[in-house]
């Protein structure tokens, strides 16, 4: 009976290590003013969105907290919007005309940055924090 008991308290032990749930904080630093709100959202590997949320600025910073995620590689995009209309504007070549942002920090010079670019290893509870591009 004993051993039974042992396995079973072993087998709880490791599915719990298996399905370990992390939190990922975001903060979003460098916002020109604070009107409007900052969309972001997270993906999993695979370009999913997983997480989408809506938080208002305060003193020109915007913060976010995803709790439970599993560990594994993922990716954060956001934008300002400034004008709460729920759409990216852009201008009439397609530059965005509110600010917007990346995991990583990358920065797009004529495109979107290639995905791969914007995903970081998420193996601990881990704060990213990003900077808007306008």
């Amino acid at each position: 009976m004993k051993k039974v008991i042992l396995v079973i308290a072993g087998i709880l032990l490791i599915s719990g290590f298996c399905s370990a749930q992390l939190k990922l904080d975001v903060e979003i630093a460098g916002i020109r003013n604070n009107e409007g709100r900052i969309m972001l959202q997270v993906l999993d590997e695979k370009q999913n969105v997983i997480h989408q949320q809506m938080e208002s600025i305060k003193d020109k910073s915007c913060f976010f907290s995803f709790p439970g995620l599993k560990p594994g590689r993922y990716a954060v995009r956001f934008y300002h919007d400034e004008n709460l209309n729920q759409i990216m504007e852009k201008n009439m070549v397609g530059k965005p005309t509110e600010g917007y942002g990346f995991s990583n920090n990358v920065t797009a010079r004529f495109s979107m940055p290639p995905f791969e670019k914007w995903l970081f290893d998420l193996n601990e509870d881990q704060k990213l924090i990003l900077k808007v591009v306008y």
